[in-house]
């Protein structure tokens, strides 16, 4: 089932259910999906790996936010922000731990033959590829900088 029918579905639930923080999340994504289906070049099509993509940027976007509204005392806003995050990770698939990462980056360092921070570009484009949508890139920047420091 594609995302956009399923987030279809669920939004209809949402207003029976007159859930008005799920109906606000996938409001979001449906607005997202519309604006790279009308894209020139997407024919009206996407593809999984771009719906995965403007997930993980939904989300970003929030967590810039709800940040933003905690430093500014602002819990009403920041309230929001965290439910609609919560929403959308639901049709992300699950993050990695941190260990996790941390093995994987150094399966990648060896795999590259890097040997210290002047291949921290040649490690994090291969990284970011292979963990795509399975942990954050800021996390995955921290480990591999932390890596090729040590």
């Amino acid at each position: 089932m594609s995302l956009e029918i399923e987030v279809m579905s669920l939004m209809k639930d949402a207003m029976k259910n007159k859930d008005e923080a799920m109906l606000r999340g996938l409001r979001a994504i449906k607005a997202e999906i519309i604006k790279a289906k009308t894209d020139p070049g997407a024919n009206g099509e996407i593809s999984a790996d771009t719906e995965l993509k403007l997930l993980q940027k939904l989300v970003k976007q929030r967590k810039d936010s709800l940040s933003i509204y905690e430093q500014q005392n602002r819990p009403d806003l920041a309230v929001k922000e965290s439910e609609e995050i919560a929403i959308i990770e639901k049709f992300l698939p699950a993050q990695m731990s941190e260990e996790a990462v941390k093995a994987a980056v150094q399966a990648i360092i060896s795999e590259v033959g890097a040997s210290g921070p002047q291949d921290l570009g040649k490690v994090m484009g291969v990284a970011t590829k292979q963990l795509a949508g399975q942990a954050d890139g800021k996390v995955i920047s921290a480990i591999t900088k932390s890596l090729l420091t040590a």
